[in-house]
């Protein structure tokens, strides 16, 4: 889910940006673009991912730390975040097929909804097309498909975000791929089981 989050960091601000004596003041819109190149696109387990820095909010007192020439700032900040939950109901796109499932775009990072969590239909993998087909129904998941899912394992990796995983299902009720879920509306609306 996304969040607006108020939060606190250290920003770093090089030499050659520091204001001089006719502007002794730190600029806001330093501060943000700094903490936007520190921050955006970092997960954090409390706080999920970083969308964007969206508002400097207090600027402090500069610190300088010996052999260092750079001037560092403690400043608040709001920030917009995406922070899976687990159990959440969460709608994407399909944006990559393997032959052990599919991994699916959910806000800024993506999720793997295994084959097995997809059907209870076997599902064949057609690495030419980029998709997974049932023999059975006929159906079909592939690279652009829209779905929904619910969260159902989340491990986040602060240090390398990309090896944060998310696992999805599509196996309950109400779950998977849209167009699926839209001939159930209709069969159940037209009376059928």
């Amino acid at each position: 889910m996304y969040k607006r989050v108020r939060l606190k960091d250290t920003v770093e601000v090089p030499p050659e940006h520091l204001p001089d004596r006719t502007e002794p003041e730190v600029p806001p819109e330093l501060i943000k673009r700094l903490l936007q190149d520190k921050l955006e696109g970092r997960m954090d387990e409390e706080v999920g991912s970083v969308v964007t820095v969206t508002e400097v909010t207090d600027i402090g007192d500069g610190a300088v730390v010996p052999n260092r020439p750079s001037v560092y700032y403690e400043a608040e900040f709001d920030a917009i975040t995406f922070d899976p939950q687990m159990q959440e109901v969460v709608d994407g796109e399909v944006v990559e097929v393997v032959n052990f499932g599919a991994f699916v775009g959910i806000g800024p990072v993506d999720g793997l909804l295994h084959v097995s969590q997809i059907s209870d239909e076997y599902l064949a993998f057609d690495g030419e097309n980029q998709q997974l087909a049932s023999r059975d129904s006929n159906r079909v998941l592939g690279v652009g498909d829209a779905v929904r899912t619910r969260i159902v394992t989340k491990s986040i990796d602060e240090r390398n975000p990309r090896d944060s995983k998310i696992g999805l299902t599509a196996k309950q009720v109400g779950l998977g791929k849209h167009e699926w879920l839209e001939e159930e509306r209709n069969k159940r609306a037209a009376g059928g089981d």
